[in-house]
């Protein structure tokens, strides 16, 4: 687990003159940091890597916070540009942690109870989401996401999934980092708890295998199965949606 010397010490030089944003990034580690205990394959994301698209399965709310942080941290305060929904920023503090990671913001699901959505127009951009995170990619900057598009507490399947991961790293011909997380402590017939120890593990980088010129329908299904079933590998459960894609 990460100790409070590990999380002060590293000076993130890409945060120079964002003094809230280190203190954003270092808050949320001191706070959280030791529910991550083990990480394997971390020199995969750092920024020598870059453009990459980082995906991983998605188990509970506080992983759309720590983790965020975490590779910030380990990045050297270099930002990972993750792909999170606006409806979060209502969330008291959460909207600072956005601006700290420079997150991009979703506009897809409503927010709960329903008056919460006159509030949409003013926590979201009219570029869409993956159209910025094209012009970053474009840029040099990488990008991550949870392709499940939902927490999902199931210890032992991955949701289906969406599209957009796999799109995204066909059109813009950027190669996906798949990082599977697992709960070492967890008992496989129990729904995965908040705060529950996790571990990491970042697989070898899928490099798209047709040029951007040449993508329809079926090679994004394709490659968003196989994203899906790397995913399957590293967190240690099962996806078997081959056949059954969203729209």
């Amino acid at each position: 687990p990460l100790s409070r010397r590990a999380v002060w010490r590293p000076p993130l030089p890409h945060l120079a003159g964002r003094p809230l944003a280190r203190g954003v990034v270092r808050g949320l580690l001191l706070a959280f940091g030791r529910s991550l205990v083990a990480v394997e394959g971390i020199e995969r994301i750092a920024p020598a890597q870059d453009p990459f698209i980082l995906v991983l399965n998605h188990n509970t709310k506080l992983e759309a916070l720590l983790l965020p942080a975490f590779f910030l941290h380990a990045r050297q305060g270099k930002a990972l540009h993750f792909i999170a929904d606006w409806n979060f920023k209502l969330v008291p503090g959460v909207a600072g942690i956005y601006r700290a990671g420079d997150v991009i913001t979703l506009d897809r699901k409503p927010a709960r109870p329903r008056w919460l959505n006159v509030f949409r127009p003013l926590l979201t951009e009219r570029t869409p989401a993956f159209a910025r995170a094209a012009e970053r990619l474009a840029a040099g900057a990488s990008v991550g996401l949870f392709p499940e598009g939902t927490v999902n507490r199931d210890p032992n399947r991955l949701l289906r999934g969406f599209h957009g991961a796999a799109q995204l790293s066909l059109t813009t011909g950027v190669p996906i980092v798949p990082a599977g997380i697992r709960f070492p402590q967890h008992r496989a017939a129990e729904r995965i708890p908040e705060l529950a120890p996790m571990g990491i593990e970042f697989g070898a980088p899928l490099v798209p295998p047709v040029a951007p010129d040449a993508v329809n329908a079926a090679a994004i299904r394709a490659w968003h199965a196989t994203m899906m079933q790397a995913l399957a590998r590293l967190s240690g459960k099962r996806w078997s949606h081959e056949r059954k894609f969203h729209a």
